[in-house]
């Protein structure tokens, strides 16, 4: 939904009726994920999309409907066997679909502009939607924020309200987008326990780049590309230029394993180490096997790797920490220019994130996009 927050904020301001349908859920190889949002006015205009054209009909009816009796429904398309071409996904997978109305004296509507203003304008936080549960409670919204606080409430006891806030921040620090039940406070406070979807919007990942090479520079954009927040560090100011890494969110002149001591990291952080010194990049994989981020990579060749290895060892580093360390870095692609290999490195990345294999499709069976491989994030 924060895809269309310009022109959501726009309506609202313009005092416009409109209603949103949210991907809340998929399985298979579904066209978009969950959070794709589409929006219909009083006039019939569209924003946005929710599956790339698929079911995009049906779904508009479905927001005109909740406009026309003020009342919030979920909708599942999937693939059918009698008529590919019929309402669903011809791509063999499924979308659940919450579509809310946000009339003029809808309880949402101050719930959505304030989440709108403060996620767009980059400050962190969470959109929990009701999508299961009571009648009463379907469509409800919470804005809620790190610290605890929130805007909003599910329209029963106040208990309630708390839970379903605290469920969306336990998303919300892992920085995940996904669907929490509330409870197990919530059951004395209704017949069913209410599910949330949890729309988590925080700082994009870190991409730490060690080594103010020519790789490093096509890494950086592919990085970029992929929407990381991108860090380029050498301790040698010769090299280490805003004019040689422009496209580069910072550039920094350090001792690398020193900047990592004391710059922020969290789970969802990629280290890429391309010095391929010893005297730089031994120290630097001491601390980064240390830390609890998502990929840790060095470049070298396989002689490099293994004479590493036996000086990292020396230098007390267990089995299990040496185990996360990918080296030489990246998959198997037959990369020979920086941009290969920065696009190798990127495809281990996402590999990695994802619970990929790295081989060819073609030589799998298994389904493209399967649930429950997703890796801590968090877009």
């Amino acid at each position: 939904m924060l895809d269309l927050a310009d022109d959501l904020r726009r309506w609202l301001a313009e005092e416009r009726e409109f209603a949103v349908a949210t991907v809340v859920s998929v399985g298979g190889s579904a066209p978009r994920g969950p959070g794709a949002a589409l929006a219909v006015d009083r006039d019939g205009t569209v924003i946005g999309s929710v599956s790339g054209g698929c079911v995009e009909g049906a779904v508009y009816d479905l927001c005109v409907e909740a406009l026309a009796d003020g009342r919030a429904r979920t909708e599942r398309f999937g693939y059918s066997d009698e008529d590919a071409f019929a309402v669903g996904l011809t791509c063999g997978g499924t979308i659940e679909v919450l579509v809310t109305p946000v009339g003029a004296g809808s309880p949402v509507r101050p719930v959505l502009e304030s989440a709108l203003t403060h996620l767009s304008g980059g400050g962190p936080g969470a959109l929990a939607w009701v999508t299961d549960g009571p009648a009463d409670l379907l469509g409800r919204a919470l804005l809620v924020r790190p610290d605890g606080t929130y805007e909003g409430g599910l329209g029963g006891a106040a208990e309630l309200d708390r839970a379903a806030a605290a469920a969306a921040r336990g998303l919300l620090d892992a920085g995940r987008t996904g669907t929490v039940t509330v409870g197990p406070g919530a059951d004395a406070y209704c017949a069913g326990r209410p599910a949330l979807f949890v729309q988590s919007s925080v700082p994009p990942p870190r991409m730490i780049v060690f080594g103010a090479i020519d790789f490093a520079a096509a890494l950086v954009r592919v990085g970029k590309f992929l929407g990381h927040h991108v860090t380029v560090c050498d301790a040698r100011p010769v090299f280490a230029t805003r004019a040689r890494f422009p496209e580069a969110d910072e550039v920094v002149v350090d001792w690398p394993h020193r900047y990592l001591r004391t710059t922020r990291t969290d789970a969802r952080t990629v280290l890429c180490v391309l010095t391929h010194d010893a005297k730089f990049d031994v120290p630097l994989l001491e601390v980064a096997l240390g830390l609890p981020v998502a990929y840790v990579g060095a470049m070298g060749s396989r002689r490099t790797h293994t004479d590493r290895l036996r000086r990292l060892r020396e230098a007390g580093v267990g089995e299990r920490a040496l185990s996360r360390l990918r080296s030489p870095i990246g998959l198997d692609l037959g990369a020979r220019t920086p941009e290969e290999t920065a696009l190798s490195i990127a495809a281990e990345i996402v590999a990695a994130r994802h619970g990929g294999t790295g081989a060819p499709l073609t030589t799998t069976s298994a389904p493209i996009h399967r649930e429950g491989r997703t890796a801590p994030a968090a877009a």
